[in-house]
């Protein structure tokens, strides 16, 4: 096992591995989430008609520049979210079963779902200013808008005029809400995926290694997606506002399901399904290799007396 740092390293650097297959998805998504935004279905025009869709529109209106907004905020809050997320979870784990059950290696399904939501919603917090700017950065289009619209040169001109109006509170508009939609996820991701890694090891006799990896993490990445979509939905609308077009996470989902329909919170579905299967199954299979690397590495450089405790 690594150390807490390397996990958190190594959850980092597979996170940016990750984010780079995946980043065109989530600009895809997030269009799809403010588009019709507190319009009726009626009133509301589809700029984008689904995910195959908008990404031919985007490349032919933007090119891939467009796709790959805000990539650069993308990279630095996958290092902070799954930096806490996969380094805390397993010592936060081994902690509180070591309390409750005498005994680290117990498996308790309520004290891993506490730890993997525990551990996404530190995440959350510390990387929410550079996902704020990276959706404001995604859902910018010169050609077919859709919500509001911020024009920042890159990811530090956005945070520096964010800043300037808003000072600090601007930066973390919204971190209640990605609080809630990173610990849902969280809650279910590790925990899911350690636990179809350990019923098909039982069940069918596979053996550790890229394989198993990929068959657990496909299993996590939908069970995430199915449970974090609606306050995604809900956390890409209140990153995005000017002013307080909402009051708060409770707000944005009554006004939502209220004037587009219960639907409404399940919109880019399936260009959030299209980004967080691969995602997941690259973080969590580059995260194996990448421990695995840092735990070498750990090995060369650090103590006796450290190593003997990890």
């Amino acid at each position: 096992m690594s150390t807490t740092t390397g996990a958190f390293i190594a959850g980092g650097i597979a996170a940016c591995g990750a984010v780079t297959v995946t980043h065109s998805f989530e600009t895809v998504k997030i269009r799809l989430q403010l588009q019709g935004e507190l319009q009726s279905k009626e009133e509301a025009v589809k700029k984008y008609r689904g995910v195959f869709h908008a990404v031919r529109t985007i490349l032919q209106n933007e090119g891939p520049r467009g796709l790959f907004r805000g990539i650069g905020s993308a990279y630095i809050y996958q290092i902070l979210l799954n930096g806490c997320r996969l380094g805390f979870y397993e010592p936060m784990r081994k902690g509180l079963t070591t309390a409750f059950y005498k005994d680290s290696d117990v498996q308790s399904l309520g004290v891993n779902v506490f730890c993997g939501a525990a551990s996404g919603v530190i995440g959350a917090a510390a990387g929410s200013p550079f996902f704020l700017v990276k959706t404001r950065l995604q859902s910018f289009s010169p050609f077919l808008p859709v919500g509001t619209q911020h024009n920042y040169r890159n990811s530090f001109d956005g945070l520096q005029k964010i800043y300037q109006a808003e000072r600090v509170r601007g930066l973390y508009r919204g971190v209640g809400a990605a609080m809630v939609r990173t610990g849902f996820g969280s809650s279910v991701q590790l925990p899911t995926y350690f636990f179809a890694k350990r019923r098909l090891t039982k069940a069918f006799g596979m053996e550790d290694g890229p394989t198993l990896h990929l068959a657990c993490s496909t299993a996590s990445g939908f069970v995430v997606c199915c449970v974090m979509h609606p306050p995604d939905t809900i956390m890409s609308r209140m990153y995005n506002q000017t002013g307080n077009l909402y009051k708060g996470v409770f707000d944005c989902l009554y006004k939502t399901v209220t004037t587009e329909g219960v639907l409404a919170i399940y919109k880019g579905f399936f260009a959030h399904l299209a980004r967080i299967l691969p995602h997941t199954v690259l973080t969590l299979t580059l995260a194996e290799q990448t421990n695995k690397f840092v735990r070498k590495i750990e090995g060369q450089i650090l103590p006796d007396s450290i190593r003997a405790r990890m």
